[in-house]
């Protein structure tokens, strides 16, 4: 009998926007040592995180850079 050739999972999409999501869920969980941490979480600290890269590129972009510096967030 021959093996089936396996498929590749797809990539997890975050938020339903068809984007993947830029914060791993278990880094996440390992960093809360002293909580649970809800499924609903991990959504709501993506979208954070894309609100303050959005911001971040902002200022840069003001102050007539292309790349993003620590101090931009």
């Amino acid at each position: 009998m021959a093996k089936k050739p396996m498929m590749k999972r797809a990539a997890k999409k975050g938020r339903g926007t068809g984007e993947s999501m830029i914060i791993s869920k278990s880094r996440t969980k390992a960093t809360a040592s002293k909580c649970n941490v809800s499924s609903d979480f991990y959504g709501a600290l993506d979208q954070k995180v894309r609100e303050m890269i959005k911001n971040a590129e902002g200022r840069a972009l003001g102050n007539k850079r292309k790349t993003l510096r620590p101090y931009d967030l």
